[in-house]
C-alpha cells in the first residue's frame, strides 16, 4: 500500500513495515497513464493504491527498506517477450548514447523498458538521438537483445525498415512502367560505356588483392536526375557465387557492377575506400 511520497519517491507499507519506493523504481505505466504529467504531479494521485513490489535492499542495522516496483514487473512480465517480437512503444528519457523506451503489453500498458541504442534509431548515421526522437513519442521496436541476469532490453527501430543498401538495380529503378521501357538495359553489358570516373576506379579494383573481375552488369535511367557527381556504393545484397553487387550513379543514369571476389563484405569496403583515396 502506498502511504504517501516525498521528494525522492514513496512511502510503501508491507503489514507492519513502512518502506521506500525510488522514483527510479517505479513501473513506466505511471509514466506513459500520466502522459506530460510531472513526477511529483504522478506521486500526488498513488497513496492508498496497493503495488507489486520486489525488496531490493533491507538493512535492519539501519531500519531501512527499499522496494522496486520496476523489478517485481520485469519479474512477471519478461518471460512473455523473445528476442525477435515487435512491440508498440513510447518514448521515455534520452541520452547521448540512446533512448530509453516503453514497451506497451496487449493490456494496453506500459511494463519494461528498453534501450534503443543510437546505432539503432535510424540506417541513417545519428550523431544525437534527439534529432530523431522525442520524449513521449509513439514508435514501433524490434527485440534484439534480452540479457535476462541485469535485467536489460536492447531494442531497434531501424531493423523494422529495409536497409536503403539492401538494393539492385530493379529496386532503384522499379519495374512499374512509369519510367519508360527502356529503363532498364541488360542486353551487351560488355558494350555499356562505363560513366565517367568509372574505368580508372576499375583498373585499380583489379589491382587489390581479392577481387578478380569487375564488370558492369546492366544500367538504368531513373525519372530525374539525383546528383550530375558520380556515386558509388555498395549494396547489401548478399554475394552469389562470390559475386557482390556495386552501384553507381551519375546524373539520371545507374550502373549496376559485378565484382567477383574472394573478400567478404568488410573487405571489400575496405578495398573501396583505398582505391578512392588513390582515384582523383
Amino acid at each position: 500500500m502506498i502511504e504517501g511520497y516525498n521528494g525522492g519517491g514513496l512511502l510503501v507499507r508491507f503489514h507492519s513495515l513502512v518502506g521506500f519506493l525510488p522514483f527510479p523504481q517505479l513501473s513506466p505505466s505511471h509514466f506513459c497513464k500520466e502522459r506530460g504529467k510531472s513526477l511529483q504531479d504522478i506521486a500526488k494521485g498513488l497513496p492508498g493504491s496497493l503495488i507489486s513490489v520486489k525488496v531490493i535492499q533491507v538493512d535492519e542495522e539501519h531500519k531501512k527498506l527499499i522496494f522496486s516496483e520496476k523489478e517485481a514487473v520485469w519479474s512477471k512480465f519478461s518471460e512473455q517477450i523473445n528476442v525477435g517480437d515487435i512491440f508498440e512503444a513510447r518514448v521515455g528519457s534520452m541520452e547521448d548514447y540512446g533512448a530509453f523506451v516503453h514497451l506497451r503489453f496487449p493490456d494496453g500498458l506500459y511494463h519494461l523498458t528498453g534501450l534503443v541504442h543510437v546505432s539503432e534509431v535510424s540506417w541513417d548515421l545519428v550523431q544525437d538521438v534527439r534529432d530523431i526522437l522525442n520524449e513521449g513519442d509513439d514508435v514501433r521496436v524490434k527485440i534484439i537483445n534480452i540479457d535476462r541476469v541485469k535485467s536489460r532490453i536492447t531494442l531497434s527501430i531501424k531493423q523494422l525498415e529495409e536497409d536503403p543498401l539492401l538494393e539492385t538495380l530493379d529496386k532503384v529503378i522499379p519495374q512499374d512502367g512509369s519510367v519508360g521501357p527502356d529503363s532498364l538495359s541488360t542486353d551487351n553489358s560488355s558494350n555499356i560505356e562505363p560513366l565517367p570516373g568509372l574505368e580508372a576506379i576499375f583498373e585499380e579494383l583489379v589491382r587489390e588483392d581479392g577481387i578478380d573481375d569487375v564488370r558492369i552488369n546492366r544500367q538504368g535511367f531513373e525519372k530525374r536526375v539525383v546528383s550530375q557527381d558520380l556515386q558509388l556504393w555498395l549494396s547489401n545484397s548478399p554475394a552469389v557465387n562470390q559475386k557482390f553487387t556495386l552501384l553507381a550513379r551519375a546524373g539520371r543514369q545507374v550502373q549496376e557492377i559485378q565484382l567477383t571476389t574472394t573478400l567478404d563484405q568488410e573487405g571489400i569496403k575496405k578495398a573501396l575506400q583505398r582505391v578512392l583515396e588513390r582515384v582523383p
